[in-house]
């Protein structure tokens, strides 16, 4: 089994329950509020943990409360953390989260000290990244400590799996630099430029250099678009109480399978069932499966 480096944001995530999403100007009276250890660097790396990958973290937290929770969260998961410092005088990245009652979510992130990862931060751990596997990252953290992320990756022979998330225009320089591009369906638009129709927005893609596309669709499935073909799965049918961290959930069991040595079309298997069992439970890294559950609902809902 490989290692896998993961390069991205950790947050605290403070959600609200509410039976809607606010409109512009408008107040909500909500219902519960809780805090869950998130971040999509993080919920990933945890993701890929829980199913028994081995897994380094790589980012910034402030020096705080915040911070403390989480990188004893991950550690409690088995997530090598010895590479997250703390930055004194930041404060530790937040996401303020709202679910209404079909558990789908509205999130605006403040980033914090997630924004301090800087190329030369990335460029200093790389003995991280001889002899790993896979590398996982995501767009909560600056693009240059993306970019450099992938290049050590590609110099040390890893797999290189990005999820861009939050959604942006990404350079071709960068994407040319990723074996497996993960992004649903409205970044998978602004990636291509603003193209809506799939096949059209996919092959874009393609053209600029992206040789393996998966598109997650939510209730929809997955659409895969691999170098050699494509095919797509459909979604599990559960009950979805909260939507947060189902596509950290798919990324990180996608890597976690990559890492064993699995075939593409089993990774995909694992994510998507990851991903529906995440969607069942709140919260961001506590709806995580492990691996005993994650193996015993693939057959179920096969």
């Amino acid at each position: 089994m490989g290692k896998i480096i993961v390069v991205g944001s950790i947050n605290m995530d403070l959600v609200v329950r509410a039976p809607r999403h606010p409109l512009p100007g408008e107040t909500l009276l909500g219902s519960d509020f809780q805090t869950f250890p998130g971040g999509k660097g993080a919920n990933q790396a945890v993701a890929a943990a829980r199913l028994g990958a081995e897994v380094k973290m790589v980012g910034r937290v402030g020096q705080d409360a915040f911070g403390d929770q989480l990188l004893s969260g991950m550690r409690s998961d088995g997530v090598d953390v010895s590479e997250v410092h703390y930055l004194p005088g930041q404060a530790t990245g937040v996401a303020l989260i709202t679910l209404d009652q079909g558990g789908q979510n509205t999130i605006v992130a403040a980033s914090g000290a997630n924004m301090s990862l800087t190329r030369a931060d990335v460029l200093a751990v790389e003995d991280c990244f001889r002899g790993a596997s896979v590398l996982l990252t995501q767009l909560e953290v600056p693009l240059e400590a993306v970019q450099a992320s992938l290049e050590l990756a590609k110099k040390h022979g890893l797999l290189t799996v990005l999820n861009p998330a939050p959604a942006r225009e990404l350079p071709v320089s960068t994407l040319r630099l990723v074996d497996y591009l993960i992004p649903n369906e409205s970044e998978l638009s602004l990636l291509a430029g603003g193209i809506a129709d799939q096949n059209v927005a996919a092959q874009t893609l393609h053209d600029q250099g992206v040789e393996n596309l998966i598109v997650t669709l939510g209730g929809d499935g997955v659409r895969v678009e691999l170098s050699d073909g494509g095919y797509k799965l459909p979604a599990y049918k559960v009950n979805v109480l909260d939507t947060v961290a189902a596509g950290d959930a798919f990324a990180g069991a996608f890597c976690a399978a990559l890492s064993e040595g699995k075939p593409v079309e089993e990774a995909v298997r694992w994510a998507n069932a990851a991903g529906a069992l995440a969607v069942t439970r709140p919260g961001a890294q506590p709806s995580l499966p492990n691996r005993k559950e994650l193996e015993q609902f693939i057959p179920q809902s096969s």
